[in-house]
C-alpha cells in the first residue's frame, strides 16, 4: 500500500531528477555559463521558485548523493579479510556496473563539468570531502571501528583520490569502460601500498600541534 507520504516523496524525487537531467543536458549543449536557472526551470516545466526549493544555487544542480546508500551498504558487505582499498574498489565497481546502464550519460556529463568549469571547483572539493566521509563511515561499520579511526580515515582519503583519478580518466575517453578503469585504478593503488602493512600507522600516536608543543620540555629562563 502506497501512503500519501510515499507518493509525495516519490514525486519530489522525480521532480528533482527531472530538473537535474534538463540542467545537465542544457549545460552540455550550451555551456554552464550560458545556461540560466530560468532556462533550466523552463525546460523542466517548473517555475524558477520551484528550482530553488530543490537547489539553493545553480551549481548545486550538478551535485548528487543519490548513490551513497547503495555504495555504503556494498562496502559494509565486503568480506572482512579484504583490505580497505580492495573493499571500496570492489563496492564501487559493483555499484557502477548497476548504475551505468541507466545513468551513464548523467554521470559522464557531471564529471566533465566538474573538470572543465572553474565555478564548480569549490563544489568538487565539497563533494570529495563528503565522499571521504562516506568511505570512512562505511569502512568503520564494516570493521566495527569508530569513524574517527585514523587508519581508516587515511584509507578513505586514498580511496577518494583513486576514484577521482578513475572518473577523470574515464571522462577523457569516448566509450571507456568505467568499471574496468575503476578496477585497474584500485589494483594499482593496492600494489603501490602493498609494501606497508595496512595497520602500520596504528603504532604511531597522532597529536595535534598544540598537544605536541605542550609535551615539549620547557626551557629554563635565564
Amino acid at each position: 500500500m502506497v501512503t500519501n507520504d510515499d507518493w509525495r516523496s516519490r514525486k519530489k524525487a522525480a521532480t528533482r531528477r527531472s530538473i537535474q537531467e534538463h540542467a545537465l543536458r542544457l549545460f552540455a549543449e550550451n555551456g554552464y555559463d550560458n545556461t540560466t536557472v530560468e532556462d533550466i526551470a523552463a525546460a523542466a516545466g517548473v517555475s524558477h521558485m520551484t528550482f530553488f526549493r530543490y537547489f539553493p544555487r545553480k551549481e548545486n544542480v550538478v551535485q548528487t548523493r543519490e548513490y551513497d546508500p547503495m555504495i555504503e551498504e556494498l562496502i559494509v558487505a565486503r568480506p572482512p579479510h579484504e583490505s580497505p582499498l580492495a573493499a571500496v574498489g570492489a563496492a564501487l565497481s559493483t555499484s557502477m556496473a548497476a548504475i551505468l546502464p541507466t545513468d551513464r550519460q548523467r554521470i559522464l556529463t557531471r564529471v566533465r563539468l566538474m573538470m572543465s568549469t572553474p565555478q564548480l571547483r569549490a563544489l568538487q572539493l565539497i563533494a570529495m570531502d563528503e565522499t571521504r566521509d562516506l568511505f570512512a563511515r562505511s569502512l568503520a561499520r564494516r570493521n566495527g571501528h569508530t569513524q574517527g579511526d585514523f587508519v581508516l580515515a587515511v584509507h578513505a582519503r586514498v580511496a577518494v583520490a583513486v576514484f577521482v583519478a578513475a572518473l577523470e580518466a574515464w571522462a577523457q575517453t569516448n566509450d571507456g569502460d568505467l568499471v574496468a578503469i575503476v578496477e585497474a585504478a584500485f589494483s594499482a593503488a593496492e600494489t603501490a601500498t602493498a609494501s606497508r602493512p595496512p595497520d602500520s600507522l596504528s603504532r604511531h600516536t597522532i597529536r595535534s600541534p598544540r598537544s605536541a608543543r605542550a609535551a615539549e620540555p620547557r626551557r629554563r629562563s635565564m
